[in-house]
């Protein structure tokens, strides 16, 4: 009888240690996981003010250029050479800026209710470069993100993605522009694809200083442009700082418009996306 109580307390003892540490391991696996948290939470902490460091240096450069009355087209042509002093020795900042009117304008497709003619004719010549379906405007309506058009039969991620790029929403004022438009969209415009290299590979030194200049120059003279819609500068402008450090990239995009009323860059969207692809609008 007295070798089964001991027996039987030898097993409590042991049940109860085992109970502990089931208890501390547990205590030390989600102190472990909450200092892993918090790690993570000041890496993001210190990548978000990297890229808002890289916006707001970008931010001062843009508006230097506007005042100043620079050439923007020239300014965009050498920002890949401009490399800010940003960041550490354990990460990378990367800021890139891109002008939106050098992107297809889908708000350009109706006009004061009406659908523009030749703009409609652009949008078409568009989707059949890129292979895309076919897109009438009274189907797109008014978008306040392009990822709208994924609510359309035919327009999936992928189709999504591919068109992307190549557009933008700005008031339907807002001229595409020929000194950074890319090769494709100057094919748009019904100029051959030799041309528009040519053009390209010459607006790299001097850019165009009216659009009547562009309509006269010696390569398109005899092919009768339509100039509709067409411009040599933007007040539209996005700024992408990305951000890497070790495995973790963190990239910010920043839309923004000169208001030359108040000669100021006004901010109207920000999107943060993670590198688990986490997007946040702002």
């Amino acid at each position: 009888m007295k070798h089964r109580q001991q027996g039987l307390a030898l097993i409590s003892v042991m049940l109860v240690l085992s109970l502990a540490l089931l208890i501390t391991s547990g205590l030390l696996r989600s102190h472990r996981l909450a200092l892993q948290s918090s790690a993570q939470q000041l890496q993001t902490l210190h990548l978000r003010q990297w890229a808002m460091e890289g916006e707001i240096w970008a931010l001062r450069r843009l508006h230097k250029a506007f005042v100043e009355q620079q050439n923007h087209a020239e300014m965009l042509r050498d920002w890949p050479q401009i490399t800010p002093e940003l960041g550490s020795e354990e990460a990378q900042v990367e800021v890139q800026i891109e002008d939106l009117s050098a992107r297809f304008n889908l708000n350009a497709l109706l006009h004061q209710g009406q659908i523009d003619v030749v703009t409609l004719e652009r949008w078409a010549r568009l989707l059949e470069l890129l292979e895309l379906p076919a897109l009438r405007p009274s189907q797109v309506g008014l978008l306040s993100e392009v990822s709208q058009l994924r609510l359309l039969p035919g327009f999936d991620a992928a189709t999504l993605r591919r068109l992307e790029p190549w557009v933008s929403l700005l008031p339907t004022d807002a001229a595409l522009n020929i000194n950074t438009v890319p090769a494709l969209l100057l094919h748009v415009l019904e100029i051959e694809p030799d041309i528009t290299d040519a053009l390209v590979h010459q607006r790299s030194t001097t850019s165009w200083h009216s659009v009547q200049a562009f309509s006269a120059d010696p390569l398109i003279a005899e092919a009768g442009i339509n100039t509709h819609g067409l411009g040599v500068d933007s007040r539209w402008h996005r700024i992408t700082v990305r951000v890497v450090q070790d495995q973790h990239v963190l990239t910010l995009s920043t839309d923004v418009e000169f208001v030359v009323k108040t000669a100021q860059l006004k901010v109207l969207q920000r999107r943060l996306l993670s590198s688990r692809g986490l997007e946040i609008t702002q």
